[in-house]
């Protein structure tokens, strides 16, 4: 296994956790994200999931549904997902939002942090444990620093949220990504 591919089953983990430990009546909770309930933190993750996995495999995995259980939807994204980082030709052009990519690369950078940034907005919104793998967060911190500047337009990040100083490196790293901790 990669670095890519072990780090990507931690955060997927991390995700599933919450997921699991997310009261019943939990999913219509609002999230960081302003616009986003719990729902959607969900339905987001798991369609890139339901998307790079059916790149991967060479089929079409349809979209959560708007009357698709979240816990039933991640589960069906993970099993479309999680083989292929086992089996699948990571060095393979899939698309992503700046064009094609090699699926490592993909997987490595872009949907790792965005797991690792929503599996903190779920917990948020469901009231679930809101630590995330220090080791993680400080790859991805210091992965995203030189990209600030293209990190702030829309569709991507806000504005960074001021973090008291001297405060650890999980809020720093939401703040960087618009996120008060």
């Amino acid at each position: 296994m990669s670095e890519t591919t072990d780090r990507m089953k931690v955060l997927i983990d991390g995700f599933d956790a919450r997921m699991n430990a997310a009261p019943a009546g939990a999913w219509d909770n609002q999230s960081p994200c302003t616009e986003w309930k719990a729902r959607d933190v969900v339905e987001h993750v798991a369609n890139n999931f339901l998307s790079i996995g059916g790149a991967l495999s060479g089929t079409t995995n349809p979209p959560m549904g708007a009357d698709e259980s979240p816990p039933d939807a991640w589960a069906r994204a993970k099993d479309a997902f999680v083989p292929q980082l086992d089996t699948a030709d990571l060095s393979v052009p899939v698309d992503g939002p700046f064009g094609p990519m090699p699926a490592e690369q993909l997987i490595g950078r872009l949907i790792a942090t965005d797991v690792l940034v929503h599996t903190w907005d779920l917990a948020r919104a469901v009231g679930g444990d809101e630590s995330l793998p220090t080791d993680i967060v400080e790859g991805a911190y210091s992965g995203l620093k030189p990209m600030d500047a293209m990190l702030r337009r829309p569709g991507v990040f806000g504005p960074k949220v001021e973090v008291p100083a001297g405060a650890d490196v999980q809020t720093e790293f939401l703040g960087f990504v618009g996120r008060r901790a």
